[in-house]
């Protein structure tokens, strides 16, 4: 058997190490989330500081949020923020 044509055969059989659509859900959902945080933080009153400290998170990951690494926040993270940031009444 030749070696291309084993190698192939392994790649039929060995099962994939994760699912990759998994992740790439994941950092849609996360990076979607981001930017309507980082929306809702540039018309908020509070500054990165308090923001924050409401959040109950280090200003540094304000900082990333801001600057777009998505890849330093966790989905928990961003819901934390979204949750402080969220202004709208949850019913009227």
């Amino acid at each position: 058997m030749s070696t291309a044509m084993s190698s192939y055969s392994e790649e039929l059989t060995d099962p994939p190490r994760t699912n990759p659509d998994l992740d790439v859900r994941d950092l849609e959902k996360r990076t979607r989330l981001m930017r309507v945080l980082a929306r809702l933080i540039a018309v908020s009153e509070m500054d990165s500081k308090e923001i924050a400290k409401e959040a109950d998170m280090s200003k540094q990951k304000v900082s990333h949020l801001l600057a777009g690494r998505v890849e330093l926040l966790s989905l928990t993270e961003l819901e934390q923020l979204r949750l402080v940031l969220d202004c709208e009444p949850s019913s009227y």
